[in-house]
């Protein structure tokens, strides 16, 4: 088929630059390398003995949120200076025991940043989504605090009243990458409206981040309620260029939540909140003090705030021409501009979704592929190409540009996960190829074999996608012969692990659904 074509032509090219890593030598942050509980013992041994705390970064090579940590904060030199304070210490998702330290602290979405004091004891998460001089006020105020943020929420929550600090400790918090650890996921609507409501008001930052980050968070069954005082109050703040500059993060983010929560019906109140939301968003696109990343953001969260009212899933939104111009010439001027490979990472793959929210399908997939041999990680575009492809029903080359994505990527837990969204999207879109779906599946298999963390979090999670969508495609036992096979290749996998290792529970779990 002609796109098969194209797509081997491409992949010719693909030599492309190598992953890149933690900058490291004189004149860089002295990240101490973790794969291993040893690894881990010897960092707090070092921040005990130093007296420090331990700064837990965990991330992956083709993560572009991790690429804009890199080009935006890690290399900034007050970033580096600050960095002597504490034992900074990296977690690569692909080292081969990343996985099961990712248990161990609670890690699962990248990037995620953990201040702990030198006993392990957590001190907060950083989000990573906020700017970098946004990053450092945070981590002091965390190297500073002295309480851990879980004290802190007890105590919020309790109505004892807060330091200044501690609440913004709070409105700072990764929420986004708590993974449960305060707050079960399904309550946290809830306890970020009791936060929003207690925070007084003299706290005025940290009172508007709650408030914004609980209408992100909630829907009509759940969490915080606006009603006009609050919806005024929010249209108030975006019309202050000073305070949407502070909360830009939430604001470029959120957009269809926070327009839904705060109006939630469609009227001429909506409309005054997505107008001044418009012209906040147009500020934040055009200010340079702001990453390159960030104002396009910026742009992407106006076309989606455009989008509101109109079906989530559709190919073709109805835009302002004059918008989905703008879109384009700003892909064009950071595929242009942007030289670093990290940087490049970001935007390339930022721009790419934003032009398929503008219903520019045929300029992101061309964005996509002349990236490909330019990107140190080019699985992750042909992912996205793939995605492409699917949702404008060319089924034959989405598959296609999965399989390549998974042919290409590297690292243990990349390569898994690679593997299933392959496996996932053959079941979907050629479910009448078993031995395409077969040998997809032993390859996974395969790699799971040569890995050992190949059971434990993200490579688990993987697996049993894998292992539910196989379930689903034999659900008639038709294929029973293909997954009797699959499971007589993962048997010797699973009888090689120790009956006392967590990983053989869920390895003997796969495959029998």
């Amino acid at each position: 088929m002609k796109h098969t074509a194209l797509i081997a032509t491409l992949l010719c090219a693909l030599a492309g630059p190598a992953p890149a890593a933690l900058p490291s030598g004189p004149g860089a942050v002295a990240w101490l390398s973790a794969e291993a509980d040893a690894d881990i013992e010897r960092a707090f041994a070092q921040a005990r003995e130093q007296r420090k705390p331990v700064l837990l970064y965990w991330g992956a090579v083709w993560c572009p949120p991790c690429n804009h940590l890199k080009s935006t904060l890690f290399n900034r030199q007050d970033f580096i200076e600050r960095s002597k304070s504490v034992v900074p210490v990296y977690l690569d998702g692909d080292a081969p025991g990343a996985q099961k330290l990712a248990s161990r602290f609670k890690v699962r979405g990248y990037p995620t940043m953990i201040l702990m004091d030198a006993q392990g004891q957590e001190l907060t998460r950083l989000p990573g989504e906020i700017d970098a001089p946004q990053v450092l006020r945070v981590l002091q105020l965390g190297l500073s605090g002295g309480r851990p943020v879980s004290a802190v929420l007890a105590d919020a929550r309790a109505g004892k009243p807060l330091k200044p600090a501690e609440w913004q400790l709070l409105a700072f918090y990764s929420w986004d990458t708590d993974e449960d650890r305060l707050v079960p996921e399904a309550e946290r609507p809830g306890l970020l409206a009791q936060l929003a409501a207690a925070c007084p008001k003299t706290e005025r930052d940290s009172a508007e981040r709650l408030l914004l980050r609980a209408l992100a968070a909630s829907n009509e069954q759940r969490g915080l309620r606006a009603d006009a005082a609050t919806r005024q109050r929010v249209q108030a703040l975006m019309g202050q260029p000073a305070r949407a500059r502070a909360l830009m993060d939430v604001l470029v983010n959120y957009p269809a939540e926070l327009a839904a929560a705060a109006a939630p019906v469609a009227g001429a109140d909506r409309d005054a909140l997505v107008a001044a939301y418009e012209r906040a968003l147009q500020a934040l696109q055009a200010d340079a003090t702001l990453s390159r990343a960030d104002r396009l953001s910026a742009l992407i969260a106006r076309i989606d705030l455009q989008r509101l009212g109109q079906p989530k899933d559709t190919k073709a939104p109805t835009l302002p021409a004059a918008l989905k111009q703008q879109m384009r010439d700003m892909a064009a001027a950071v595929d242009r501009e942007v030289k670093d490979g990290n940087e490049r990472q970001t935007v390339i793959t930022a721009a790419a979704h934003g032009l398929t929210r503008a219903g520019l399908w045929a300029d992101s997939d061309a964005l996509l592929k002349s990236n490909l041999a330019k990107s140190h990680s080019p699985y992750y575009l042909m992912s996205q190409l793939g995605s492409n492809a699917r949702q404008q029903g060319r089924n034959a080359e989405a598959v296609d540009w999965f399989g390549q994505a998974f042919e290409k990527a590297s690292g243990g837990a990349t390569r898994l996960q690679w593997g299933a969204s392959y496996v996932s999207a053959l079941v979907d879109l050629a479910p009448q190829d078993a031995a395409r779906i077969e040998a997809a599946a032993a390859a996974m298999l395969k790699e799971a074999a040569g890995q050992n963390a190949a059971f434990h979090e993200r490579s688990a999670r993987s697996l049993q996608r894998m292992s539910s969508k196989l379930a689903s495609w034999n659900a008639d036992g038709s294929h029973a012969a293909v997954i009797g096979r699959l499971r007589g290749q993962l048997g010797p996998v699973c009888q090689a692990l120790p009956a006392a290792d967590a990983q053989r529970a869920t390895c003997d779990a796969l495959l029998k659904g």
